[in-house]
């Protein structure tokens, strides 16, 4: 028989754990005997999702190792025992349980350790680090008796730790040395657009600050002393300030180190001594460490092609180009998103309103993609990322990569079939565009099976997108019908989805989970699920089964606006409002210190109202007869109106009187994105009503219906879908092409959109509407019927509901409020404060 060596791998992390899963696959137990040794008390599991346990995943969900996977390979995996020291000379590793075993080959795993400054009182209790479960644990334990937490770091590690406290109903902070947040991958001006979605998540960012020391704290357990002489009371301090490699062990036995720390590896991640490799986080190659999970998979696969002799692949430096979801922010950095190769040219694109930041750097002669930054809509990352890596030709302006397209253009970007074979989509698992292919055609036919065949998309996830345009393209081209599946949970589109509620009246997302999908549900799943339960049945959003689908502003029944405050917006029919009704708001805004302000939606709106506010100013506008207006929903919004023929001496039809029965009929309706309407009195049109989803005009024949406009970025007129109709004509009208577009439509899919995806255009709508060529008018009569007749106000239900009313706290464990809320006086208003304001008026208290 032949004789086996000994591998000893010491850590069993993300990389130690996908080393041993390569080295299963390439057959490698036939030459090696392998014991692991992890320090921790559970085998691998996902650090990348590590933030996950707070909002319900377990120790189990996240790990990554299959039940039965060691035993049943043979390999003898030995936890919760460190190794002390190695024995070079002879070649032996010690535990500090005492056992000492012998390797022919030893591969070091041993990942890195969270960078805690060395202030005074870093040690204090009630001072985390955000590395392990058991970390989760105890900083979980110390949440249930604290009101504030602070995270010293605002790095990708530490928004997710801010990411945590949040969810754990702490007032947040986040501590940040440098000027900006995530330095090292977003620009200034990425970093200025991150910071102000941050913040207004109710996070508050303290930039350029330098912890001089924690010391016993006034109002909390801690206060956090900087250099410049502030000061910030936290009753949880955590420490997420960057990672240094875990080496200590390579120094005890005098391997080569880096100058700064990291185990000198070369391009088959060995060692200075051959007997001995090291992987993932704790080594160093060409001087650099590199902090993310895929470049230490590709070493691990490096190491086995290396031990087991069957490639001459080498370890080549990575691609450290991120995407992801930081509290709910889409955030990419892309090469060299920071502008540093000389000669460079670089493109931005802001749009406050959408708080949307991009930057584009190419080459001098604007042919080869070099860096960019992705904020608010990371959209393109994979396209973007793929141009740069396979230095595919830039188009001859490249700034319409980042801007919006233009009324009718294709987006400028790059279709998968441009890419060639050897394009990498899946760095954590080094998947070619190729190998997908090779995948499709062999029989993957959809993104789960795909995903279990070549692992691409199941490492960060930052190439999902990517992995779906490849499989959608490959199925076109065999010509299999492609299916656009909403999200892995659910293979079936928003349309599909609406036609399984209603047919198996689902009434729940856990049913339609247990009948129609799997795993959990997701930020995609959930909320259009949830859009389209309410669509159906206009359930309660807030009743048990329905309010964890909902996004922050339908959760608190109002708009979150930027510094963590809500806006109220009373629905207003048709802008027709009495005096008496306008005295409650001026009112209600005064007592409460409200920013008024009348809208283009001839609605008044009231800014600056906190959390635990709403309730009491709900309760005085609705004892005056107002209802919630739906600002913050998916929705029907407003009904815009001119006075019409009750005052206007153009006017020819009571405008006014056909708007509030328009808004009366359709408020609170739930749809695959908002939704306007207006009402003129006439073709001079003061309302506006072209630019509206559904926009009426009176002429002296009756009412002209247009259908599918709107404003914004991509302004759309719209287009004149009936005429002359009588009243009744016109809410039947109204009636069925809403509710066709709500059954037929993509989730968060315009009128507009709809209008122009639909095969055929507005001459199959008129079909399927006017000349009811489905024969489902009379279904779409009695949908909407159903709509109208379980009308509830929501401001109404949610304060006489004192279960309900507990969830309008700033802190679950607390009545204290959120004092990062600050106002100044502006034109005999309030406003939020501008951080340098803030600091004044600290300063001066």
């Amino acid at each position: 028989m032949q004789h086996k060596e000994t591998l000893v791998v010491v850590g069993n992390g993300m990389v130690g754990h996908r080393f041993i899963e390569k080295l299963v696959d390439d057959s490698g137990l036939e030459q090696y005997d392998v014991i692991i040794f992890g320090e921790e008390p559970r085998p691998a599991y996902d650090r990348v999702h590590l933030s996950e346990f707070f909002s319900g995943k377990t120790a189990d969900d996240l790990s990554m190792v299959a039940s039965g996977f060691y035993d049943q390979a043979g390999i003898e995996l030995v936890l919760d025992d460190r190794v002390a020291s190695i024995e070079r000379s002879t070649q032996e590793v010690v535990s500090d349980s005492g056992r000492r075993v012998a390797y022919d080959k030893l591969v070091l795993a041993t990942g890195s350790y969270p960078f805690v400054p060395p202030v005074p009182g870093h040690d204090r209790d009630n001072c985390f680090v955000y590395r392990t479960i058991e970390d989760l644990e105890a900083i979980r334990e110390s949440a249930r008796s604290s009101k504030v937490g602070a995270v010293v770091g605002g790095g990708l590690l530490g928004l997710e730790a801010a990411k945590a406290l949040k969810d754990l109903g702490l007032e947040t902070h986040v501590v940040e040395f440098a000027p900006r947040l995530m330095a090292v991958q977003v620009d200034e001006g990425g970093g200025a657009m991150l910071r102000r979605k941050i913040e207004q998540l109710g996070v508050a960012i303290h930039t350029s600050k330098n912890t001089r020391q924690i010391v016993d704290g006034e109002d909390c357990f801690h206060q956090m002393q900087f250099a410049d002489g502030e000061v910030l009371d936290t009753d949880i301090v955590l420490f997420s300030a960057g990672i240094r490699p875990r080496d200590e062990l390579a120094r005890s036995c005098d391997l080569a180190l880096g100058e700064r720390g990291g185990i000198v590896v070369d391009n088959q991640c060995r060692t200075s001594d051959p007997a001995v490799y090291a992987i993932g986080e704790c080594a160093l190659w060409d001087n650099r460490i590199f902090g993310l999970v895929a470049p230490g998979y590709q070493m691990a696969q490096v190491v086995v092609d290396d031990l087991l002799g069957t490639d001459d692949s080498e370890f080549a430096g990575a691609d450290m180009s991120t995407k992801l979801k930081l509290m709910g922010v889409d955030v990419a950095s892309i090469g060299d998103a920071h502008g540093r190769t000389p000669d460079s040219l670089s493109y931005q694109y802001v749009d406050e309103e959408r708080e949307v930041y991009k930057r584009l750097v190419v080459s001098k002669s604007r042919k080869k993609l070099l860096g960019a930054v992705l904020i608010g809509d990371a959209d393109d990352y994979g396209s973007l990322l793929q141009m740069m890596l396979n230095d595919i030709r830039l188009p001859a302006k490249p700034a319409q990569l980042i801007l919006p397209a233009s009324d009718g253009a294709a987006p400028v970007g790059l279709g998968v079939t441009a890419l060639p074979e050897t394009a990498q989509i899946c760095s954590c698992f080094n998947v070619s565009k190729g190998a997908l292919c090779s995948a499709v055609a062999e029989g993957c036919q959809d993104i789960a099976s795909l995903k279990n065949a070549t692992n691409a998309g199941t490492g960060c996830g930052g190439c999902s997108a990517l992995v779906k345009q490849v499989l959608d393209s490959e199925l076109e081209k065999m010509g299999v019908e492609v299916k656009k599946d909403i999200c892995e949970h659910f293979p079936y589109s928003r349309q599909e989805l609406y036609h399984l509620v209603r047919v198996d009246e689902i009434k729940s997302f856990q049913m339609m989970l247990e009948k129609h999908g799997t795993g959990h549900g997701c930020d995609i799943c959930k909320p259009t699920i949830g859009s389209i339960l309410a669509s159906c049945w206009n359930d309660y959003v807030l009743k048990k089964d329905h309010a964890h689908l909902q996004d922050t502003n339908d959760y608190y029944l109002g708009n979150l606006q930027k510094d963590g405050t809500y806006s109220v917006v009373p629905r207003v029919p048709g802008g027709e409002i009495t005096p008496e009704k306008l005295i409650v708001i001026g009112e209600v805004a005064r007592d409460f210190k409200l920013y008024t302000k009348v809208t283009g939606g001839q609605r008044i709106d009231l800014f600056g109202a906190r959390v635990h506010e709403l309730p009491s100013i709900w309760k005085r506008l609705v004892d005056a007869g107002f209802e919630t207006g739906h600002a913050y929903g998916k929705a029907m919004r407003t009904v815009k109106s001119c006075v019409g023929s009750t005052w206007c001496r153009y006017g020819v039809l009571d405008s006014v009187g056909m708007a509030i029965r328009v808004e009366s009929r359709y408020r609170g309706i739930r749809s695959p994105h908002k939704i306007k309407l207006a009402v003129s009195g006439c073709t001079r049109e003061c309302a506006e009503a072209q630019s509206k989803d559904f926009g009426v005009i009176a002429t002296e024949k009756g009412w002209n219906l247009y259908v599918c406009g709107n404003g914004g970025m991509k302004p759309r007129h719209a287009d004149l879908f009936a005429t002359e109709l009588d009243d009744e004509a016109l809410i039947r009208t109204i009636d069925r092409t809403m509710m066709f577009y709500i059954r037929t439509a993509d989730r968060l899919q315009r009128t507009s959109v709809w209008l122009e995806s639909l095969d055929g255009g507005l001459d199959y709508l008129k079909e399927v509407i006017l000349e009811d060529s489905l024969g489902i008018g009379e279904q779409l009569d009695a949908e909407m019927a159903r709509l109208v007749g379980t009308y509830e106000c929501e401001w109404k239900k949610t304060i006489e509901d004192p279960e309900q009313l507990k969830r309008f706290r700033h802190f679950i464990n607390s009545d204290a409020t959120d004092n990062n809320v600050v106002f100044v006086s502006e034109r005999q208003q309030i406003r939020p404060a501008f951080d340098s304001e803030k600091s004044l008026i600290a300063t001066s208290a």
